[in-house]
């Protein structure tokens, strides 16, 4: 009850109402807005919200009609976000749009006819840039508006113009943030498309706004977002408000008034006489999904751990620790504090103890909880408040190690509760891979940690004194140590081709997969290898018992079986205790005693534990193109392979396994199933959340088991608070950038008074989307980019996947006629056009008649009879006029998403373009990402046009991804000589012989970051050529490793930033600039020009004419070296 009555108090303290209200609107007499994802109306005066909609999941974006009865806004009532309109009164919303992208509500036209929004459908830019569309308030067709791009803007009263901002930015929330995404508001004339921009000069421009012939906006030109007003009569510039502490958010006119939001607070703003208040509004009402309530969460199971005999497994769940019994028994929920995180559990060796990490304090510690639950854990502060990981017991239950955001590793003593650190790993890298295990006596822990090289080798540690050992020589990539239980050997994976993937952000790194050999090394001097040569001898006939037959191991006993040394039929007989023994580590030519385990091939291994005396277990991910859930894999799993030292032999234990954990004894194991494989969960239901994981507990050291043997039945099931739960969050998103982000200063900003100031509006929270808005506000504060906040448990909506048909339309003769089909590659799954398949006859100026049997005319939209038909066979009826006689009926399976389709279709007419200007002399190559699709493009495009003379690099919408070294590396390239060619008219190969050795031009534009500011930075760097259009993004950061929240979701902090070799921060928050700065006007985007790609060309073109390619085209004459000298 303590979320019920904080907020009533909150309310009752604040003068000025609710907070968080949001996007609001303005008529002669109401305001509305949206408030915990609804939206809301209130008298202009304020007072008490009337609520329109009341909906679990996102509506937003209100805007009133121009006359104040409509209210038209965005929603996701069937799981995409579209158009709505709802009577200002009260009613029943009506949709408008189906299409499957997001449409998003700009206001309407002057007439009150038509809604204007936002919407990235048919673009052609692999981004998603958006443009405008218009739709009829009584529902019909949507119609282009001729801008070529646009996400925000108003039409003028007199429907004359246009003030609109052209790109959104990749994070809106991002303070003083100056690259290239920050564009001045334009002004266009819709019938000459002349176009004006206030005074500009960085920063950041947005929500342009009309009243009269002023052009309202938000701009942080002043360092904090705030009103001004651009009047297009005078071209004078005014700044409106003047807040200091929180931005101007959001913005609207009509009536003579202007409504923004700032502080989570409505203003309203006088535009004649420059008046501006604050509106005191309540919005109260219930919100069922903010009330507490028992929650399944099974499908949120991670961090699986086995009891020290295998009789139950400990799991985390949404941020608390269940342990679940493998027959008998029910679920325990150890921790049932909602408004905490308990991660990480382990369970000790002795049984007794339940170990994790919790942050009911506010700051992770380490807890220690009685197994059974029924007793209060056992609090340890830790030293160094920050992230923990991967805690282990040690054997004899004394000691714990773990890791922490900072790569280092940690003993703790349980008695004492002090922790010090015995290792720790110099880089940072997104795979953690310290993975420290014990040694079976307790006294010393090895783990993996990098070199300066990147190459990982494996160290022990005495626990006890710290002292630390090397015991791979770093010229093989080692990890995953594992001790074996008879504490003879220490096994590890090692890879010799690890090479080309230490360096992990670079693109050189793609394409080359680490495989790994399993290897031992034996730790004490006088011991011998456990794999010396053996020898089959004959011993005769004894009186005991039977020896083992060929390829058999002691304990090779199914249940009910055979015993592999008697032949008799047993039962499972019960398993003494483990030994105890004593690890003795000769350091003295350790290295030297490194073996490589034969009859283990070399693939991609990792998760390697060991069981009991002799028998370790490994994860085998798939071959690459064969899907798995494991590394390197996708939703099929990897093999859990066991190996022995008895047999020598590496064989399949469990197919389709997502991870696994061995049980203290040895004798047990857990493993959980990936998703669709291996007996667990099978697919999410369409459109619903992910299965729960299955989860199996089978014997280790027995034959395989069989298929679905020892699956667990469970459900894991807490008493959820939203309003704690969102506390916690908050917190984790606070300090997740304390914690993670790659500079210690936090950019300057005070960090703990940001989280009080933004704190304040937690109250008001009623939304999980709303939390998100809040965290990234505040994080905001840092200002740097790739800081996003995204996902978490939003509330269930249903879910219909519209389908498409990778065509264009245009309606003639109240019909839907087919002006273009998007049909380029249909071999290519991802470029699979519906109506271009062999069989469906179906062309361009063919006309669609009827959909699944419902008639299809204007002015019904076509998207509405294409709803729920994605991956879905469909019958269209076809005729080659707008008439049903003679039509004929094909079946297609339309596609979820046509952009690719189009960015395909935009690429190659970019191709086409490039060769008829330049006279089939120059190279088109398109990279939409720094990614394996930015890879696999220049790959196929670049060198597929090596017979060239030069090439033009467009890389404009550019998503990022790698350090596209590779792509840079091969641009560098030049040939050093030449090789004869006997085939044909014998036209000599260059050496290298794959290249294009004349002049490059690359394009650049507002919409590329991240890798793609990076690689046009080495361009320039490299002096490759010219950049040729606008400067980039401005992101020059990477991420990692920031951990997730609880219910799933996320806030990034970047984990590293680029400086150049100047000693100076570079790219972050600028972007790159061009060395020919070029718009692409909208005016002559929609004359068919795109001025960007023609000055490349041009350039190009110039620089070929004054340095021609030097190319040899014949061999020199042949060579006389047979000849004998005359005598």
């Amino acid at each position: 009850m303590a979320g019920p009555k904080l907020f009533v108090e909150v309310h009752a303290q604040n003068s000025n109402g609710t907070r968080l209200l949001r996007s609001p609107t303005v008529s002669a007499t109401q305001l509305a807005f949206a408030y915990a994802q609804n939206i809301w109306t209130v008298p202009r005066a304020g007072g008490a919200a009337r609520r329109l909609t009341s909906f679990q999941g996102q509506t937003t974006s209100p805007h009133f009609s121009p006359d104040g009865k409509w209210i038209a806004f965005s929603g996701e009532y069937a799981g995409n976000m579209d158009v709505y309109v709802v009577a200002a009164d009260g009613g029943e919303p009506r949709r408008l749009t189906w299409h499957p992208g997001a449409d998003l509500v700009q206001g309407w036209t002057p007439d009150g006819k038509s809604i204007m929004f936002s919407s990235s459908r048919a673009t052609w830019s692999p981004s998603g840039a958006p443009r405008f569309w218009t739709v009829p308030i009584e529902g019909g067709v949507e119609s282009p508006m001729p801008l070529p791009r646009g996400y925000q803007g108003k039409i003028s009263a007199d429907g004359s113009r246009i003030a609109y901002r052209m790109n959104n930015s990749w994070d809106e929330e991002r303070r003083n943030y100056r690259g290239g995404q920050n564009r001045p508001v334009w002004i266009v004339d819709l019938k000459t498309y002349d176009l004006v921009s206030p005074p500009w000069t960085d920063s950041k421009d947005v929500d342009p706004v009309w009243s009269g012939d002023s052009v309202y906006f938000i701009s942080d030109r002043d360092g904090v977002a705030n009103v001004w007003d651009y009047d297009t009569g005078t071209r004078k510039l005014t700044q409106v408000t003047k807040f200091t502490d929180f931005d101007v958010k959001s913005i609207d006119s009509g009536a003579g008034a202007i409504v923004f939001e700032q502080a989570g607070y409505i203003h309203e703003l006088d535009s004649k006489s420059g008046r501006e208040h604050v509106v005191n509004i309540s919005a109260a009402g219930d919100f069922p999904w903010m009330m507490p309530r028992w929650e399944d969460v099974s499908n949120r199971l991670t961090n699986i751990a086995i009891s020290p005999t295998g009789k139950r497994v400990v799991v985390e769940a949404r941020g608390e620790i269940f342990t679940i019994p493998s027959e008998k028994g029910d679920v325990r929920n150890l921790t049932n504090s909602g408004g905490s995180a308990e991660r990480d559990p382990a369970w000790s060796p002795d049984g007794k103890f339940i170990s994790y990490f919790s942050d009911k304090s506010g700051e992770y510690r380490l807890d220690i909880e009685a197994q059974d639950g029924l007793t209060p854990p056992r609090e340890i502060l830790l030293d160094h408040p920050t992230h923990y990981y991967t805690p282990s017991w040690s054997p004899d239950s004394k000691k714990l190690v773990f890791t922490d955001t900072g790569l280092h590793v940690w003993v703790l003593d349980v008695a004492s509760g002090k922790a010090k650190v015995v290792g720790n790993d110099p880089w940072m890298v997104p795979q953690r891979t310290l993975n420290p295990v014990w040694s079976p006596d307790s006294k010393w822990v090895a783990y993996s940690s990098r070199l300066r090289s990147m190459y990982h080798a494996i160290f022990v540690s005495n626990a006890e004194t710290g002292e630390t050992k090397q015991v791979t020589d770093g010229l093989a990539d080692a990890v995953w140590p594992a001790w074996d239980a008879n504490g003879k050997y220490l096994w590890f994976l090692a890879s010799t081709d690890f090479g080309l993937r230490s360096q992990w952000l670079d693109m050189t790194s793609y394409d080359h997969d680490e495989t790994f050999g399993l290897y031992l090394v034996v730790l004490k001097k006088s011991d011998a290898s456990p794999l010396l040569p053996e020898s089959d001898e004959d011993r005769g006939v004894g009186t005991g018992r039977r020896s083992l037959p060929p390829g058999a191991c002691a304990g090779d006993v199914p249940a009910g079986g055979t015993d592999a040394t008697s032949g008799e039929q047993q039962t499972q007989a019960p398993r003494g205790p483990r030994q105890p023994v004593t690890v003795q580590v000769d350091f003295d030519g350790l290295p030297k005693r490194i073996i490589s385990v034969p009859g283990v091939p070399e693939r991609q291994y990792s998760a390697l534990h060991s069981s009991t005396d002799g028998i370790v277990f490994y994860l085998q991910a798939p071959a690459r193109g064969q899907g798995g859930g494991g590394p390197g894999g996708g939703g099929g799993g990897s093999e859990l392979i066991r190996y022995r030292l008895c047999d020598r032999r590496a064989s399949t234990f469990v197919n389709s396994v997502a991870d696994y954990d061995v049980s203290a004894d040895g004798r047990k194991l857990v493993y959980r199933a990936a998703t669709g494989g291996g007996g667990g969960g099978g697919p999410a239901a369409f459109g619903g959340r992910p299965p729960a994981p299955s989860l199996f507990i089978v014997d280790s050291d027995r034959t395989p088991p069989q298929a679905g043997q020892g699956r667990l039945n469970f459900t894991l099931r807490m008493y959820l608070d939203p309003k704690e739960e969102f506390k916690q969050i908050f917190n984790e998103g606070w300090r997740n950038q304390r914690d993670y982000l790659y500079v210690p200063n936090l950019h300057g900003t005070d960090w703990a008074k940001d989280k009080e100031m933004y704190g304040a509006m937690l109250p008001y929270v009623m939304h999980r989307a709303d939390l998100n808005y809040l965290i990234d506000m505040m994080g905001a504060e840092i200002a740097i980019g790739h800081s996003y906040v995204r996902g978490g448990d939003m509330p269930d909506v249903p879910q219909v996947q519209g389908g498409l048909l990778g065509a264009d339309f245009a309606v003639e003769n109240g019909r839907y006629k087919v002006t273009r089909i998007y049909d380029n590659e249909n071999w290519n799954p991802e470029l699979r056009s519906p109506l271009a398949v062999p069989g469906a006859n179906v062309n361009v100026g063919d006309y669609i008649l009827a959909i699944n049997g419902v008639e299809l005319k204007a002015p019904d939209n076509i998207y509405r009879l294409l709803d729920g038909t994605a991956n879905r066979q469909t019958s269209l009826t076809i005729n080659d006029k707008a008439t049903m006689e003679g039509a004929r009926h094909v079946v297609v399976v339309p596609v979820a998403t046509e952009q690719a389709l189009r960015t395909r279709a935009w690429v190659e007419s970019n191709r086409r373009q490039v060769e008829k200007l330049s006279d089939g002399q120059l190279a088109y190559v398109y990279l939409p990402n720094t990614g394996q699709p930015g890879y696999q493009s220049f790959n196929r495009y670049y060198f597929s046009q090596q017979d060239k003379k030069g090439a033009v690099i467009d890389e404009r919408f550019n998503g990022g991804g790698s350090a596209a070294d590779y792509i840079i590396d091969v641009l560098q390239r030049d040939f050093d000589g030449y090789f004869n060619n006997v085939a044909g008219d014998r036209y000599p190969f260059t050496s290298p012989a794959a290249g294009i050795w004349g002049p490059k031009v690359m394009i650049i534009n507002e919409m590329a970051g991240s890798g793609g500011d990076l690689m046009p930075y080495m361009f320039h760097y490299r002096k490759l050529g010219l950049l040729v259009g606008k400067r980039t993004w401005g992101g020059l950061v990477h991420t990692a490793d920031t951990p997730s929240f609880v219910d799933g979701g996320s806030a990034i902090a970047p984990r590293g930033g680029f400086f150049a070799r100047n000693g100076k921060w570079a790219v972050e928050n600028e972007g790159v600039a061009p060395d020919v700065d070029v718009e692409n006007w909208p005016k002559d985007i929609i004359a068919g020009r795109d001025p960007q790609l023609e000055r490349a060309v041009t350039e190009a073109m110039r620089m070929l004419k004054e340095h021609p390619v030097e190319r040899a085209t014949k061999e020199p004459p042949s060579p006389t070296w047979g000849v004998r000298p005359k005598r």
